[in-house]
């Protein structure tokens, strides 16, 4: 196809990135054709505001088919004229995800005989990982290598000597991304040529020279092949005015927004009736040919392609069938919209299908996105509507919305929706789902689903290679599935996906005496059973909820605090796994921040550790099999003697010489460190946390986590209780939103304690657990233990274990309130001290026998 024709329809009067070039500074310099190419939109990210959009891709701008096709095709043929024929023929060409996808395809067809793979951040039950990477500024930075052959990375399933490797990502920013590819593919496979293809190259001269150094170091070739050439430039602070530009745009729109659904809403039931009547979903066979991919996420092959290529007019012809019955006549303006990495087989059904309708009818196409980007609708910017609706595909990182850009307000007569089986679920087809989005828009919605490819290796029944219907999530079949609200806490499900396996109908209660009397005997671990849940009294309730409202500004700048930092030394896009229980309402507030002032839609998971007995290492497994465990930060609610610090750094390391996944870090992030243990935390004060005053009710409804030989198995999680009767009870929701309605008023602050912090020496002193010491032996306990320190863990003493006095360091007021309250109803006394780096500490009964307490259940203190 000939460049005047792949051009055709990307030149507007108005340039699309005019808007943000006008009020940002930012400008695109380099050849004629950049702005033809490309426009610009803004977006939520904590590393770069502004987003290329490509008018060719066939992601954000819906585009005629056959012009998506051919640009890669021709890079495609640029690739086999610097290759030659021979050469070519020994290459693999390996697409980015989830954007070029399609474009790395197109290109392997311009090569004509080359497979291709692409990268995936969909784990595949079965499929063993053969590699992976990190695209640093991306906002899913993960990528997986799934190839079906495992040769195919080497020789490209020739057997023949190392083949040259062709890269296709739609643009180079930095290099960053290609650098992390090839760093991780050469250490497993050595050759010597690389081919870098992109539609736009846009690296600075010193991005340049890093790739050059790079090359010469691996002593390798590396070639590029680029449509267009130039440079971003960017004035300074545009970073900080791009977000600002975001949140007020956000805003304003949030305004109109809601100013229209009061207008409407009288309308609405009716509008939904007339839109259901008025755009069908018809379901079209494609007839699918049997053996055939529906992409590259496990290879595509040169003779997947042959018989692809024969199949195609026929399916496209069953699709304008379907249009012509349900519109009475063939609609004039339609488009062919793919799913995020489905991109290449939608195009091709495009291709087509403009074939098949023939000048008469304008075929568009474009794809829905993971990734959130602002919209304008204003013809100087590139994204001018989008639609929002819920992910279908159960993502192994958990729920979270999904996007299609510039279809509302389109003018489409027809939507052509393709998808692959392990989309086709009932979020699809809900009343928010993507279809009923699509139907709001346009006069025809039609459905194609195509058999998700499961490889031989993996697939458990049939013909090995033969495409059937995925599994509804498809992950290492021994791991089992997160636990979310509301079958499992009272948490919403995107708060939080409990790794835990659920022992709500299993009796794990004891009576506070007799599990104390077995820990210290050593008849039994503390996790083998559960206290009774602590029900608070009338009084002692009203204390949580005044010491809630007293402190909550002081915890939304810790929860800020702590979630910068992250950010900054961990981003930018960290997992957040807290350690069940005391973790996970602090976990959930991290990420309502993430939210809240990035528009980051950070995964969170909660995890078993228990002291003694490690980290549950099967929710490791499952955490290494879904995200890159360089990526996982561990959070905590605060640190006592750092007892967990140090259990964490141990259980990591037996795990990785056990042959567990490596690459977690074993560093906590915490809420409160008094203790001096950890790095990274909102503050190293010894405050009243409320989440510490009570213990279900407070998170989520669920229990402290169980570990029990005869309950858990070596491939199980660890267990938890789900106490669905408590929820009259249940604060966990009001001691979230009483805290996360602070955000915004100590925004400024979090600022400038973050940039202290990160500016400061933050190396753990370990001064608590040189006070534990002291106070062990000052008191003749003479077992770390038995000696809680914070007002957290003294808490915890009184509400879990049997209490022999209370430290107080003198002076200590309000944040000790409650535990004078519980000291007083247990009869346990309160001793003030000097010289205590805490506000208090719990000291556990060192001699405990149920002979220590009355009948009351109080302590006695002579025993």
């Amino acid at each position: 196809m000939s460049e005047r024709a792949t051009r055709e329809e990307t030149v507007d009067v108005v340039w699309s990135g005019s808007w943000v070039a006008e009020r940002l500074g930012v400008a695109l310099e380099g050849d004629g054709e950049l702005q033809e190419l490309l426009g610009l939109a803004l977006r939520r990210n904590p590393k770069r505001a502004h987003l290329l959009v490509s008018n060719v891709l066939g992601k954000h701008v819906p585009q005629r088919p056959s012009v998506v096709h051919g640009a890669g095709f021709e890079l495609g043929e640029r690739v086999r004229a610097l290759l030659g024929a021979q050469e070519a023929r020994r290459a693999v060409v390996l697409g980015y995800a989830e954007t070029a996808t399609g474009l790395g395809h197109a290109v392997a067809d311009g090569l004509r005989d080359a497979p291709y793979l692409h990268s995936t951040r969909r784990p595949v039950a079965g499929v063993e990982q053969a590699g992976g990477f990190e695209e640093s500024h991306s906002h899913a930075t993960s990528h997986l290598l799934l190839p079906e052959d495992r040769d195919m990375l080497a020789s490209g399933g020739t057997g023949a000597d190392a083949s040259v490797l062709v890269l296709v990502d739609d643009e180079f920013s930095t290099g960053n991304t290609v650098l992390n590819t090839i760093r991780a593919l050469h250490a497993l496979h050595p050759r010597e040529r690389y081919v870098i293809v992109a539609l736009v190259d846009m690296r600075s001269a010193g991005d340049r020279d890093r790739l050059t150094v790079f090359a010469a170091e691996i002593g390798a070739r590396v070639d590029l092949v680029t449509r267009s050439t130039g440079t971003v430039a960017l004035p300074d602070g545009v970073l900080e005015r791009g977000q600002a530009l975001v949140a007020a745009q956000e805003a304003e729109q949030a305004g109109r927004a809601e100013k229209a659904e009061k207008a409407e809403k009288a309308e609405e039931a009716a509008a939904a009736v007339e839109d259901a009547d008025s755009a069908p979903v018809t379901r079209v066979d494609l007839d699918w040919p049997a053996g055939v991919p529906d992409g590259g996420r496990h290879g595509f092959t040169p003779a997947h392609r042959a018989t692809l290529e024969a199949a195609l007019p026929a399916m496209a012809d069953r699709i304008a069938a379907e249009l012509g019955d349900a519109a009475g006549s063939a609609p004039r303006h339609v488009l062919v919209l793919g799913f995020e990495e489905l991109m290449y087989a939608p195009l091709r059904l495009g291709t087509a299908l403009e074939a098949a309708l023939g000048a008469d009818a304008e075929v568009r196409y474009s794809t829905t996105t993971r990734s959130p980007v602002l919209a304008v609708d204003d013809p100087g910017y590139a994204i001018r509507t989008r639609l929002v609706f819920p992910a279908h595909d159960d993502p192994a990182d958990g729920p979270g919305d999904r996007y299609a850009y510039n279809v509302a307000g389109a003018g489409f007569d027809a939507v052509v929706a393709v998808v692959d089986s392990t989309a086709d679920t009932p979020e699809l087809h809900a009343p928010d789902g993507l279809l009923a989005r699509l139907a709001e828009h346009t006069g025809h919605v039609l459905l194609a689903v195509l058999p998700s490819y499961v490889p031989a290796t993996a697939a458990p029944t049939g013909v090995p290679g033969t495409p059937t219907p995925a599994p509804e999530r498809q992950e290492p079949a021994v791991l089992p599935e997160p636990l979310r609200g509301p079958d499992f806490s009272s948490y919403a499900p995107q708060d939080v996906g409990w790794l835990l396996q659920d022992l709500s109908d299993t009796e794990l209660e004891a009576p506070t005496e007799e599990r104390e009397e077995a820990i210290q005997s050593g008849g039994a671990h503390y996790a083998e059973s559960l206290p009774v849940e602590y029900q608070p009294s009338a009084e002692y309730q009203a204390l949580f909820t005044a010491a809630l409202e007293a402190s909550a500004a002081r915890i939304a700048r810790a929860v800020g605090t702590v979630t910068e930092t992250v950010l900054a030394e961990r981003g930018p896009r960290p997992v957040l796994v807290s350690l069940a229980r005391a973790g996970t309402p602090v976990g959930v507030l991290m990420r309502r921040w993430a939210q809240h002032r990035h528009g980051l839609d950070l995964p969170h998971y909660a995890i078993s550790i228990v002291r003694g007995r490690g980290i549950d290492a099967t929710a490791l497994r499952w955490l290494a099999a879904h995200h890159d465990p360089a990526d996982v930060v561990f959070v905590d609610g605060w640190t006592g003697k750092g007892a967990i610090t140090r259990e964490l750094a141990a259980a990591i390391t037996e795990f990785e010489a056990s042959g567990g996944p490596a690459g977690f870090d074993p560093e906590i992030s915490v809420l409160a460190d008094p203790g001096g243990c950890v790095r990274t935390y909102g503050t190293r004060e010894d405050f009243l946390i409320p989440s510490a005053c009570l213990n279900s009710t407070v998170s989520g409804l669920i229990s402290r986590t169980v570990l029990r030989a005869d309950l858990v198995g070596p491939d199980d999680f660890h267990g938890g209780k789900f106490y669905r009767e408590l929820a009259d009870s249940d604060v966990s929701g009001l001691f979230l939103d009483t805290i996360a309605a602070r955000f915004d008023e100590v925004a400024g602050q979090v600022e400038e304690a973050a940039k202290e912090l990160l500016a400061a020496d933050r190396a753990p002193t370990w001064e608590g657990w040189a006070a534990v010491e002291r106070i062990s032996e000052e008191y003749g306990i003479h077992d770390v233990n038995l000696v809680k320190p914070g007002v957290g863990e003294t808490t915890r003493v009184l509400l879990r274990r049997v209490p022999w006095k209370i430290l107080a360091k003198r002076g200590a007021g309000a944040d000790l309130e409650h535990i004078r309250l519980l000291a007083e109803q247990r009869g346990v006394p309160v001793e003030e001290v000097d010289d205590l780096p805490y506000s208090c500490v719990g000291l556990i009964h060192p001699r405990f026998t149920r002979g220590a307490t009355g009948a009351d259940g109080k302590a006695v203190q002579g025993a």
